[in-house]
């Protein structure tokens, strides 16, 4: 895939602990220009307020992105989803919706993925990148894994999704929280298959 402008891609933000790392990859996005549409759970938009703060709320998180990451993110445009609307556009296969990533994805998105549930937009949304073949990027983060849960991952990978899990590395010599932010972001913007400058690549 080309770094060009107008890509549109499909975030998805769920319960799961993690907000940092969905904020930032959405913001990176955003910044490369790319039409985000963005679908957030009711536990996801809990974990936004919790773990961000209340200027992180779903309501004015463009502004927040703004404040945080810069004015580069407004290179992009993002659209917000009701995660009830199973109808909205990206539940098509017919939208030209590219790829997508649910960040954090919580134990129970995950199942959803894997066994075809299509309860929620995030979940109807993720089925359709599988069936049509596109990037679908899933990133748990929870320890330990019961077997059920590693089963849905293997389940969710043999039906195509990239399994990327919240396990930041250090060997980039992180001093902050918004380092392993960005090199989390960096793996998920890759899986998306966008290039970026996120975090030094290993030189050896």
């Amino acid at each position: 895939m080309s770094d060009r402008p107008g890509r549109r891609i499909a975030v998805g933000i769920t319960g799961a602990s993690g907000a940092l790392y969905a904020v930032r990859s959405v913001a990176a996005l955003l910044a490369s220009g790319c039409q985000v549409e963005l679908v957030v759970s009711d536990f996801g938009r809990r974990l936004l307020r919790e773990e961000l703060g209340e200027a992180a709320a779903i309501e004015v998180l463009s502004e927040y992105l703004a404040t945080r990451y810069g004015d580069g993110v407004r290179a992009g445009t993002l659209t917000l989803h009701s995660n009830r609307d199973v109808g909205a556009s990206i539940a098509s296969g017919s939208y030209a919706c590219e790829a997508m990533a649910i960040v954090p994805c919580s134990m129970k998105t995950l199942a959803g993925v894997a066994h075809g549930l299509s309860r929620t937009l995030i979940e109807r949304a993720a089925d359709v990148m599988l069936k049509e073949r596109r990037r679908l990027v899933l990133v748990p983060r929870e320890t330990p894994m019961s077997l059920p849960q590693l089963r849905n991952m293997v389940a969710s990978a043999e039906a195509g999704a990239v399994v990327l899990p919240a396990m930041p590395a250090f060997y980039q010599g992180p001093r902050s929280l918004d380092d392993l932010a960005d090199f989390m972001a960096g793996k998920i913007l890759g899986a998306l298959g966008f290039s970026h400058e996120l975090y030094p690549p290993w030189a050896g």
